[in-house]
């Protein structure tokens, strides 16, 4: 499977019908049904919570990186030349920074297992530098010597994915070009070294680089913001060389690229930031790796990122954007066909570059975070949304019936595990979990009597 993080990290609903046949018992989070909705007034997102990295952060990664399966952060810091990682305490706080060196100005970072042991290594593309560092992880979110490769000029961002099928991740990167090409490709020798750099494109003015499936052909394009031609599409001819680029028109400066299925129809559309334009472009595939006409959605000002996930557990992707001059996350959510709601803005520190989304309090929604360049933070943005759940599912197999009353019963008498989440066990809404639970699903199921109500 190919390595694309919007589409990792998306949420799934069970849509299973209760036994009798009546209405789906899923809550909607933000709908006026209570069941699993929290946080104050509805809110999606809690305050900002900042933590202080390096100097000037530009970029931003969240990943587990020492393998006790919760979700740590990483920020590359353009003014002084390192990465700081962030460890979770385990339930969405973080431990200080340990920082790493790096090269000259590194403006982005990217976590992937790049030597095969399978724990997340750390590459970061350098500016001024013109190269790309690798960091290997020693298993504990310790990493051994940074080692440099060449890359391309003003080297801006870099994604690692396997380009050529042989089962390792290589290097896409992205330069801003003005001395030399701007996209430059090297291949993974199966060990976390990289051969030297194959160049694509002179065009000036390329800021960040993703890696996909666009055209359906099971191997990984690359779509890449050019702050002068929009988005640019390199498709992949299966080996990792690329024919094009063909371009297509975003709003004004685009800045950052994501590729997901925006509109559930299985391929891979665009979402494309735009930071003169203070707006997101949606470029809906064809289906054949080309793109109809941008749709663009506002933002905040200065939308310099765009990170796609399923941020309200509905089963479609949303969008979040980091906006530089509002200091703001902007969320957009899709109305299930591709099309965004209105733009609600997070408050965040000073100048917040970029954008990342993962699970950061183990709750199964997604959180985000965000490098703030002009305040040397990081801040994190906790989803009070909380998963969906079937109110009466206490076993958690998306059915309600009467194994569901069996688990309580276990539960109760026999030590057996508690529902998850527990309120999904509190059938009869009086906020306690208990044999009146049992009772009201068995009344439900053969009896025909009220359906659970999760309070």
């Amino acid at each position: 499977m190919r390595f694309q993080p919007s589409l990792m990290l998306t949420g799934f609903l069970i849509l299973s019908m209760p036994v009798n046949g009546s209405n789906p018992l899923v809550a909607k989070v933000g709908s006026s049904s209570p069941a699993n909705q929290r946080g104050p007034a509805g809110a999606m997102f809690s305050p900002a919570v900042n933590y202080t990295v390096g100097t000037s952060p530009r970029g931003v990664f969240a990943v587990d990186l020492d393998g006790d399966m919760d979700v740590d952060v990483v920020a590359a810091n353009l003014s002084t030349d390192n990465v700081s990682i962030l460890k979770n305490n385990g339930d969405g706080t973080f431990a200080g920074p340990v920082n790493y060196n790096v090269g000259d100005h590194p403006r982005t970072v990217f976590a992937a297992d790049l030597d095969g042991d399978l724990d997340m290594d750390l590459v970061a593309a350098n500016e001024f530098d013109a190269n790309v560092s690798v960091l290997k992880n020693n298993g504990d979110a310790t990493f051994g010597a940074t080692v440099n490769y060449a890359a391309c000029s003003e080297a801006m961002s870099v994604f690692a994915v396997d380009l050529d099928g042989d089962g390792d991740r290589d290097l896409a990167v992205a330069g801003n070009g003005v001395s030399g090409p701007d996209i430059v490709i090297l291949k993974n020798n199966g060990n976390g070294t990289f051969a030297a750099p194959v160049s694509y494109g002179t065009t000036t003015g390329s800021l960040r680089i993703f890696g996909a499936d666009l055209d359906g052909d099971l191997d990984c394009d690359l779509a890449v913001a050019n702050y002068v031609n929009g988005a640019l599409i390199f498709k992949n001819n299966g080996n990792a060389t690329f024919t094009g680029p063909v371009a297509y028109s975003a709003g004004n400066s685009a800045s950052g690229v994501s590729a997901a299925d925006l509109d559930g129809d299985g391929d891979n559309d665009l979402a494309v930031s735009n930071y003169s334009s203070n707006d997101v472009s949606i470029l809906m595939n064809n289906g054949n790796g080309t793109f109809a006409a941008a749709v663009n959605y506002a933002a905040g000002s200065g939308t310099k990122s765009v990170f796609a996930a399923d941020l309200d557990g509905d089963g479609d992707l949303d969008l979040a954007t980091g906006n530089m001059f509002s200091n703001t996350v902007s969320v957009l959510l899709n109305q299930g066909n591709g099309t965004f709601a209105a733009a609600v803005d997070f408050n965040v520190q000073n100048i917040p570059e970029c954008v990342y989304g993962g699970d950061l309090d183990g709750d199964g929604d997604i959180d985000l975070v965000t490098s703030n360049a002009g305040s040397n933070s990081v801040s994190v943005l906790i989803n009070l949304t909380g998963p969906y759940y079937m109110c009466g599912d206490a076993n958690g197999d998306g059915k309600i019936n009467v194994g569901d009353a069996v688990f309580i019963i276990s539960y109760i008498f026999r030590g057996g595990p508690a529902p998850d989440p527990f309120d999904a066990g509190d059938s009869n809404c009086d906020g306690k979990v208990n044999v009146g639970d049992a009772i009201y699903l068995v009344s439900y199921i053969f009896r025909g009597g009220p359906a659970p109500c999760c309070p």
